[in-house]
C-alpha cells in the first residue's frame, strides 16, 4: 500500500513538474494566457483543469491497450495521414525549440546573478540532465518528487504572506479589476492543447514503463487538481496586482519582492528548478520518439538530442517558437479532438 502510494505521488509529480516549466513557475505564462482576461481567467483555468484530467485518461488507456512507447505512436494511432505527420512535426519541434530555450534561458540566469560566463550555466544544465535522463523513467519521477514539493511550498508561502498583509483582497475586489482581453475561452483552449501534446511525450511511455493503469490515473487526476489549485493562486497572485505585474518578465518576482531577499532568492531557484526539469521532460520524450522511429538505443538518442539543442540556444530561436505557437496550439486542439473521437469509437465497439 505505501508503495502504491508513493508511486501515486510520483506520477502526479511527474504531470505537475512536465505541465508547469519555468514560464508557469515564473508567472508569465499564467499572465499571458489567464490574468488579462479578469476574473473570467479562473473559469479558463478551470476548464484546463476538466481537460487535463479527461486527456490524461485517454492517453494511458490508450499507451496501454496499444503499448505505445512515444508520443509518435500515439499521435498515428489517431491521426494517421498528413495531419498526423504535421503534429508529430510540430511536436517534436517545440520540445526540441522548447529545450534550446531553456539551455539558453539557464545561461542568461547564471550569468545574470553570478556574473559568470553563460556558457557555465549551458554547460551546467546539459550535465545535470544527462545525469538523470540516464536514468531514463525512475530518473524523471524521482527529479519531479523532489522539485514540484519545493515549487508549491514557495508559492504557497508567497500566498500565504500575500493574504496575511493585503488583507482587503477578496473576491469582489477581483471581481471589480478590469480586464484586457475577452477571448478566455479560446486561450484556455489554446493553452491546454499546448500542455496536452507535450505532456503526452512524457505519459505515453510513462504508461508503458510502470504499466499499472489504476495508478497512474490516480497519479495523473492528482497531478491534474494540483496544477490546477497552482494556477489558480498563481492568477490569483498576479490578478490582485494588476497592472504593474505587466512591467516584469517575472511577475511573480515583484510579488516575492516585497517579503524579503530569502522569498525572491527561493522563487528564482524554483524557476531554475523547473526549467530543469522541463529541460529533463523535453529531451525525455523527444529521445523515446527517436528510440521508437530510428531504432536506437535511449542513451543515444539523449546524447542527440543534446548535441542539437546546444548550437540552437545560441540562435534566435525564440523568434521561431513565436511564429508558430499560433499553428502548434490550433494542431494541438484539433489533436484532443480526435483522441476522444478515437477512444469513444474504440470503447463504443
Amino acid at each position: 500500500m505505501k508503495e502504491k502510494i508513493i508511486l501515486i505521488f510520483q506520477i502526479s509529480a511527474v504531470f505537475i513538474g512536465t505541465v508547469v516549466g519555468a514560464g508557469l513557475a515564473s508567472g508569465q505564462e499564467i499572465s499571458q494566457f489567464f490574468t488579462q482576461y479578469g476574473y473570467k481567467s479562473f473559469f479558463g483555468i478551470l476548464i484546463c483543469g476538466i481537460i487535463y484530467i479527461i486527456m490524461s485518461i485517454i492517453v494511458i488507456n490508450l499507451s496501454i491497450k496499444y503499448k505505445l512507447n512515444s508520443y509518435d505512436g500515439l499521435i498515428l494511432l489517431v491521426s494517421p495521414g498528413f495531419l498526423g505527420m504535421v503534429t508529430n512535426f510540430l511536436t517534436t519541434f517545440f520540445l526540441i525549440g522548447g529545450s534550446s530555450i531553456i539551455l539558453a534561458g539557464s545561461g542568461a540566469l547564471i550569468h545574470q546573478y553570478f556574473g559568470v560566463s553563460r556558457w557555465v550555466g549551458i554547460f551546467f544544465m546539459v550535465f545535470a540532465s544527462i545525469i538523470i535522463l540516464f536514468r531514463d523513467t525512475k530518473g524523471l519521477m524521482e527529479i519531479n518528487s523532489v522539485i514540484v514539493p519545493s515549487l508549491i511550498l514557495v508559492i504557497l508561502t508567497l500566498f500565504l504572506l500575500h493574504l496575511i498583509f493585503y488583507k482587503n483582497v477578496n473576491l469582489s475586489f477581483i471581481k471589480s479589476i478590469p480586464y484586457y482581453k475577452n477571448n478566455w475561452l479560446l486561450s484556455s483552449l489554446v493553452y491546454s492543447g499546448f500542455n496536452v501534446l507535450c505532456c503526452s511525450g512524457v505519459l505515453v511511455p510513462l504508461s508503458l514503463s510502470i504499466g499499472k493503469k489504476k495508478s497512474l490515473i490516480a497519479g495523473s487526476i492528482i497531478g491534474a487538481l494540483g496544477l490546477t489549485i497552482l494556477a489558480f493562486i498563481i492568477n490569483f497572485l498576479l490578478i490582485s496586482n494588476i497592472p504593474y505585474i505587466f512591467k516584469y518578465e517575472i511577475p511573480l518576482l515583484y510579488i516575492a519582492n516585497r517579503f524579503g531577499k530569502l522569498l525572491q532568492t527561493m522563487l528564482l531557484f524554483v524557476i531554475w528548478l523547473e526549467m530543469f526539469s522541463t529541460e529533463v521532460s523535453d529531451v525525455y520524450s523527444v529521445g523515446k520518439n527517436l528510440q521508437e522511429i530510428f531504432n536506437i538505443s535511449y542513451n543515444k538518442s539523449v546524447i542527440l538530442i543534446i548535441l542539437i539543442t546546444i548550437p540552437i540556444s545560441q540562435i534566435g530561436f525564440i523568434n521561431l517558437i513565436s511564429l508558430l505557437y499560433p499553428a502548434f496550439g490550433v494542431v494541438s486542439f484539433i489533436f484532443i479532438l480526435q483522441c476522444i473521437i478515437f477512444y469513444i469509437r474504440e470503447y463504443s465497439k
